[in-house]
């Protein structure tokens, strides 16, 4: 895997666009995102449609058109120097194929945030314009707005990414070990349901592979997992860190679909190493260069994620 172009960091004063590329955003805790983002100096802007529900599909922000114009006119805005997502959902899927990925690309490198559901933007952001992105907290996010872990290390990321070079996790080795890659992955129903379609990676042969799901029982995730490996998707894999696994019922259940899935890879494996739909969820950059030490608990990049 290459390793993709890193945006430019985050300076105070600087203008962020809060888009909605999923499912409908509640106002209450968008106003407590945006009042974070103020307090760190940041000048948030919501784009038009960040409101909206779909009339028909209501578990949709709007429209796939309005959606995909939000999120196109932000990243071709040069006064704004990062999109940050309002949150997840779904829907991100369907607005990859809308948007002008040549004028996205003259638009230059920035800051993307979000997790979950953008997984799906991430993939194209690294496959279409060789970029690097975080897979952090959404704006809206209720494990955002009211975790002060979680505030931090995203702030951190953004302003004074030489200070996280080493994100030190909260879990275990599953499988232990010491691997080097390329951060690739996100939400594993949105990679499995990604394989063969554009604006996704091939593979993840040469990388460290993030997953972490919500809401998901252990034979869905078992079905996710088997259909990455029966693809060839996990063929030369480097290393895997395992994020959280929300209501996807007992994690000891869990925990040995993940064993038998993915412990016969022969790489290392860390297991709740806290990125996802959790507390405190660690911000993790995509498309860096990194070591795994699956028996310390750590992921250290060969860089800075923003530069």
């Amino acid at each position: 895997m290459s390793e993709p172009v890193r945006p430019p960091r985050l300076a105070p004063g600087a203008r962020v666009a809060v888009v909605a590329p999923s499912g409908p955003v509640a106002e209450d805790r968008l106003q407590a995102g945006l009042d974070i983002l103020r307090g760190w100096d940041l000048d948030p802007v919501v784009a038009p449609h960040v409101l909206d529900r779909d009339g028909r599909l209501g578990h949709l922000a709007g429209s796939d058109a309005d959606r995909a114009a939000d999120l196109q006119r932000a990243w071709c805005d040069p006064s704004v120097a990062a999109v940050v997502c309002a949150r997840g959902g779904y829907g991100a899927q369907r607005l990859v194929d809308l948007l002008d990925w040549g004028a996205m690309r003259a638009a230059g490198p920035k800051a993307f945030v979000g997790f979950s559901d953008a997984t799906a933007l991430h993939e194209a952001f690294a496959t279409r314009l060789g970029l690097a992105t975080l897979y952090g907290p959404v704006a809206a996010g209720a494990d955002f707005v009211k975790n002060a872990e979680a505030q931090q290390h995203l702030r951190a990321t953004l302003f004074a990414p030489e200070t996280v070079r080493t994100i030190t996790g909260r879990g275990r080795a599953l499988v232990p070990g010491r691997a080097r890659g390329v951060t690739v992955g996100g939400c594993l129903r949105l990679l499995a349901t990604g394989i063969g379609t554009p604006h996704t990676h091939p593979g993840a042969r040469g990388g460290l592979l993030l997953l972490e799901d919500v809401g998901e029982q252990p034979y869905s995730l078992d079905r996710s997992i088997t259909q990455l490996l029966r693809s060839g998707w996990l063929d030369g894999v480097a290393g895997v860190l395992l994020g959280s696994w929300d209501r996807c019922g007992p994690y000891e259940a869990v925990r040995a679909v993940l064993a038998d899935r993915l412990g016969g890879l022969g790489v290392p494996v860390v297991e709740e190493f806290g990125f996802g739909h959790c507390e405190a969820a660690l911000t993790v950059p995509l498309g860096v260069t990194a070591e795994l030490d699956a028996d310390a608990g750590t992921l250290t990049l060969r860089e800075p994620a923003l530069r």
